[in-house]
């Protein structure tokens, strides 16, 4: 899965009426605020890549070499996020649930 058609559209605040918002249980909150993460973390990682040259040696990476490192990139901004990563899934839950109080 690439990161980029994800990236392309534009994030909008969907007007849910607050019944269906309350839909949404804890745990796919949960959910979806840790893949959010995950994405923001590898892309942060691919930016981070590509500036400083691509592979160990600095030579340019085949395609396949290039594909592999991105899905270790994901695989890897996944655990962290899992894990507590840097936070950013937490604050969106927490903005989710000021948000849900109103």
């Amino acid at each position: 899965m690439s990161i980029e058609p994800l990236l392309s559209y534009s994030i909008t605040q969907p007007s849910l009426s607050t019944s269906s918002a309350k839909k949404d249980s804890p745990a796919k909150i949960r959910q979806a605020a840790t893949d959010f993460e995950a994405l923001l973390l590898a892309q942060l990682m691919k930016s981070a890549r590509e500036t400083s040259g691509g592979g160990a040696d600095g030579a340019e990476d085949s395609e396949e070499n290039s594909t592999m490192i991105e899905l270790g990139e994901q695989q890897f901004a996944q655990a962290l996020a899992s894990s507590g990563g840097l936070g950013i899934a937490k604050m969106v839950i927490t903005g989710l649930a000021k948000n849900a109080n109103r």
